[in-house]
C-alpha cells in the first residue's frame, strides 16, 4: 500500500547502539610490582559524557587549576606534567577528578592479581585472559544488544593487548568489535580507567598494610578512604 513502511525499514532507521570499553592497568609486564590490575570502563555511548566534561573543565578553570590529562601516579608523586606543582594543588587537582568521576554515567571491573602467585607472565595472561572470558560471558546478553563494542587500549602492555584481543574475539562476535588504540590525553574515560586502577590498587594496598606516605597524603586513613573515594567509586562496579 502506497505511503506504508515495511518493518526491516523500521529497523534500518533504528539508532545503533554503541558500547565503548576503556582498558588500563597497572603493574609491569616484568611482574615486578607486587601486584597486577586491569580495569575495564564501559560506557554507553548514547550516554553523553558532554555536560559532566564541560563541568569539571569550568571547575578547574574557577579554582585556578591547570587542564593536566589526568594520570594519577605522576599527579601524586610531582612527576612529569605534574612537576613544580606543590602538594595542595596536586591534591585539588585530584579531588576535582574525584567529582568529575562521580557523576560519569559509566560502569567497570577490576581484575586484581598478586604477581607471586605466577611463574611466569605467560602464566599471568592466561589468567588475565580466562578472567575477561567468564566476565564477558556473564555479561553476555547485555553485550549483544549492543551494535557495536569499541575497544580503547593504548597498547601499554603486550599481555593485556593480547588478552584483550584474544578473549573479546572468542567470546563477541568478531565484526561487533572495533579496536581503537588512544591515549589518556585524547579520552577523558581513559583517564577515568585509570583513576579507577589507582583507587582500586590502594585499596589492596591498604588492606595489606602496604600504604605508602604518599597514599596517606591523599587518600587520608583507610577508613576515611574506605568511606569516601572508595565507596563512591564502587558505586559503578559491575
Amino acid at each position: 500500500m502506497p505511503g506504508t513502511f515495511s518493518p526491516a525499514f523500521f529497523l534500518s532507521r533504528r539508532a545503533m547502539r554503541e558500547l565503548s570499553i576503556f582498558v588500563d592497568e597497572s603493574g609491569s609486564d616484568g611482574l615486578s610490582d607486587r601486584y597486577y590490575l586491569l580495569t575495564i570502563v564501559m560506557h554507553d555511548q548514547s550516554d553523553s559524557i558532554a555536560d559532566s566534561i564541560e563541568a569539571y573543565e569550568s571547575a578547574l578553570r574557577a579554582k585556578g587549576l591547570p587542564d593536566i590529562p589526568f594520570h594519577a601516579s605522576p599527579l601524586m608523586n610531582g612527576k612529569d606534567l605534574y612537576s613544580g606543582f606543590d602538594l595542595r594543588t596536586r591534591k585539588m587537582m585530584l579531588g576535582s577528578f574525584r567529582v568529575f568521576f562521580r557523576h560519569m554515567p559509566v560502569r567497570y571491573h577490576t581484575f586484581a592479581y598478586a604477581t607471586r602467585q605466577f611463574a611466569s607472565l605467560d602464566k599471568l595472561a592466561g589468567a588475565m585472559r580466562r578472567d575477561i572470558v567468564n566476565f564477558l560471558f556473564d555479561n553476555l546478553a547485555e553485550l549483544q544488544a549492543y551494535d557495536a563494542v569499541k575497544v580503547y587500549y593504548d597498547n601499554g602492555q603486550h599481555s593485556v593487548a593480547e588478552s584483550l584481543h584474544r578473549a573479546i574475539e572468542y567470546a563477541l562476535s568478531k565484526n561487533a568489535v572495533v579496536y581503537r588504540s588512544t591515549q589518556p590525553s585524547e579520552y577523558r574515560l581513559s583517564q577515568a580507567a585509570d583513576y579507577i586502577c589507582t583507587t582500586e590498587l590502594t585499596a589492596i594496598k591498604y588492606a595489606d598494610h602496604t600504604a605508602t606516605a604518599t597514599d596517606e597524603k591523599f587518600f587520608g586513613k583507610w577508613s576515611d578512604f574506605k568511606k569516601g573515594i572508595l565507596k563512591e567509586t564502587r558505586k559503578k562496579l559491575v
